[in-house]
Formats: structure tokens, sequence, C-alpha cells
């Protein structure tokens, strides 16, 4: 996809050319997620109907995932944890488009990958890992500073740091880095809010705590940046948690 001369031909042949990954796309292409009339059955066709942006944002997260696939840890359920990402990920592309003028695609991306530093985290340090999350709900505090106190760093600078040393966009890792203090960073500082609001609604819905109290309380600041409110933000969960549950079957099981 870096090549200046690259078709759209040559990338459906190499997506073709891995079975896992192939049927990533049409799994994606057909879910109610996109709302089709008619099945797409090939591999060219889901690359055509797709484009270059989406098809980028699957190969990169499905290689993210790969990364842990047939790792057994006993403090979490990967199909979970990947179902959780989901639902942010649908989360932050709802606020984005509702901020209007934003690429919500790559905001997708974002809420897919937050999380990515809790998983080096529960396979290297899983007894600590497990503690911080104990203090933290005892305390109705926030994870990431439980974190900070217990171990000298947080999830969100681990994730951040892992996608540098991938390499990935410089917007990724910031906004991966600052989404749980967004007031602390003057880059992508949209972006930042929309995934901190995220990443709030989602956990406090999946663990039925109040969005925007105790540990789920909103950065002051987030609500200048984006200009939502926190009606909107509860009614916009309410339209992502039922989309999410219309694709969570197809896309998971």
């Amino acid at each position: 996809m870096d090549e200046p001369d690259y078709t759209m031909a040559e990338i459906a042949v190499l997506v073709g050319r891995d079975p896992g990954m192939a049927t990533r796309f049409l799994r994606i292409v057909n879910s109610p997620l996109n709302r089709r009339v008619h099945k797409i059955e090939t591999v060219s066709h889901a690359v055509s109907m797709l484009g270059m942006g989406q098809i980028h944002d699957i190969v990169l997260s499905a290689s993210v995932g790969l990364a842990f696939e047939g790792i057994q840890m006993k403090l979490m359920n990967m199909n979970k944890f990947w179902q959780r990402s989901f639902y942010c990920a649908m989360m932050a592309k709802q606020l984005a488009l509702e901020c209007g003028n934003m690429e919500s695609d790559k905001l997708f991306v974002n809420g897919l990958l937050h999380d990515i530093g809790h998983l080096f985290m529960y396979l290297s340090i899983p007894k600590e890992s497990q503690q911080a999350i104990l203090n933290a709900r005892k305390q109705d505090r926030p994870l990431y500073q439980v974190e900070r106190e217990l171990l000298g760093f947080d999830y969100a600078k681990l994730g951040g740091y892992v996608m540098g040393q991938w390499d990935l966009p410089q917007s990724l890792r910031t906004i991966t880095c600052f989404h749980p203090e967004p007031a602390r960073t003057h880059q992508f500082a949209l972006e930042t809010a929309v995934l901190h609001l995220s990443s709030l609604l989602v956990i406090s819905d999946l663990e039925k705590r109040s969005f925007g109290k105790g540990s789920f309380t909103v950065d002051p600041t987030v609500w200048t940046t984006t200009r939502l409110t926190e009606e909107q933000c509860l009614n916009l969960r309410q339209i992502t948690a039922d989309q999410f549950g219309e694709v969570t079957n197809s896309l998971f099981l």
C-alpha cells in the first residue's frame, strides 16, 4: 500500500493468499454493520467495497490480534477483550461522526487498539495487574492512577510505547497514550477527547456503573473540546450498544 503504483487487484491477491485474512474481510464486509442487501462472496469484491482506508485498518488490527493468538491468560478472556475493544471502536466512530469533520474510521482503529497495553501487562505481570484492578474497584478510582502508584506506569503509556516500537503512526500513539488524561496533550486533542469519552462510556456500560461519576468521571476539558453533552453521549451509547449487539455474533463467534 506504500508503493505509488499499487493496484486494488494486487491487494486482493495478497489478501486472498491468507485464508484467515480473507475470511476476516468477508465477515466484515457482510456484517450487519455494513447493512448490505446482497452478500459479498469474493475477496476482490470485498476489497473494492471497503476501500483503502478500511483495508489498512483491518490488516493493522488483524496483525495486532494475531500477535496474541493462542496465548492462554488466566486473568482474562481474549475473545471478551476484543469484543470490548470492538465496542469501544464503534463508540469512538459514533462520537467522531457526532463531532463532525473528523476521520471517524481512524478513531475506530484508536478505539480498537486503545487497551493494547493491558495485553502485555496481563501476559507478563498478571498478579500485579489483577491487584491494580481490585484496588481501583475498591477505591472507585481510575485504573490508570492505581496502576501508576502500584507499578510505576499505566496501560495507556505502555500501549503508546509499544505502538512506537511497532512504528505505528504518531497520531495513534499519542491518542492512546493520553486518552485517560486528555487535557495533558495539545496534539490530536479532539481525537484524544473522543477516545476518553468512548472508553468511559463502554466500560461503565459493561460494568453496570454510572457514567460521569466516581472512576468514570469525565475530564472537564473534554466537554469544551468536543462540544458534546452528557445526554448526547448516553443517547449515542444506546445506539452503539444496539449496533454492537447486531454485529457481535457475526464477528466473534
